[in-house]
């Protein structure tokens, strides 16, 4: 089982940034993928930005809702994958989880691939 630590959460006004961290308690190279998800007020959880953490296979994918505006990341020295949030809108606020996968980049954004999670930070943005 692998421990995610999610932190960077918080309140923000439209427009803004925020970026959300992620420590895994294995090495992040060997998690195969990352992700981050949110869960919006009256919502079921949605996947918005994935990452091949993986150093043979490169690849990341975004949700249509936060692309442009969203980047997702790791640093492996420091073994923690970020998520940079800009353009923030008053819509993205919600929970928001880190989750990771060591099965093959299939559906990266689907919730049923991830079996590991982490307890959720929360971001508010306010008009």
């Amino acid at each position: 089982q692998v421990q995610l630590v999610e932190s960077g959460g918080g309140s923000v006004q439209a427009g803004g940034s925020l970026r959300l961290s992620c420590s895994p308690s294995l090495i992040i190279s060997r998690l195969n993928h990352m992700a981050w998800f949110r869960q919006r007020p009256g919502q079921g959880r949605e996947g918005i930005a994935a990452l091949s953490t993986t150093p043979e296979f490169v690849a990341s994918t975004y949700a249509d809702s936060v692309k442009g505006r969203f980047t997702i990341s790791q640093d492996t020295a420091k073994n923690t994958l970020y998520l940079q949030m800009d353009g923030l809108k008053p819509e993205d606020t919600g929970l928001y989880y880190c989750a990771s996968s060591g099965g093959n980049w299939y559906l990266p954004l689907n919730v049923n691939e991830y079996n590991n999670w982490g307890q959720g930070t929360q971001v508010t943005v306010s008009s």
